[in-house]
């Protein structure tokens, strides 16, 4: 089983500087009434499809397949629920570990997020200096809830 941990953070704005341009992603999702997530993805030109499971803690399964970028699309276009969630993600390597920081656009145009994957539950993370508040037990920054309940209406 595939398993996803990570932590989620707010990132300070005037700390942290992108080193490139970063890559363009659009995803959307197909709402179950489990609790658990099917999302569609585009990122720069692949698609993905990734399935999740209920959070508990910071541990989650998941399961990510690479499908035809025209299916993704597709997907996006005609099956996933509005608004979509368009953000640029950037990468940034600090020490053993590889932050994720995500600049949103369109509705929750204004947020910054940064999220880093771990091994286990209880490994230790030297926070980087524009990291703020976690945020990683607030539901409202899941992807998935910022399309039903985007942050520019908080």
């Amino acid at each position: 089983m595939g398993l996803e941990i990570e932590r989620k953070f707010l990132v300070n704005h005037t700390l942290w500087q992108p080193s490139d341009n970063g890559i363009l992603y659009r995803q959307g999702y197909i709402y179950t009434h489990n609790g658990n997530t099917v999302r569609v993805r585009i990122a720069g030109n692949k698609g993905y499809l990734t399935l999740k499971g209920k959070t508990k803690g910071s541990v989650r399964s998941e399961f990510e397949y690479e499908i035809p970028l025209d299916d993704a699309g597709e997907m996006l276009d005609t099956l996933c629920d509005r608004p979509l969630i368009e953000k640029i993600r950037f990468k940034q390597k600090i020490g053993e570990l590889t932050w994720e920081i995500d600049n949103f656009l369109g509705e929750n145009q204004g947020l910054t997020l940064a999220e880093v994957e771990l091994k286990n539950e209880n490994q230790k993370v030297i926070l980087p200096s524009w990291v703020t508040e976690e945020v990683t037990h607030d539901r409202r920054y899941y992807n998935s809830n910022l399309a039903k309940n985007p942050y520019s209406k908080w």
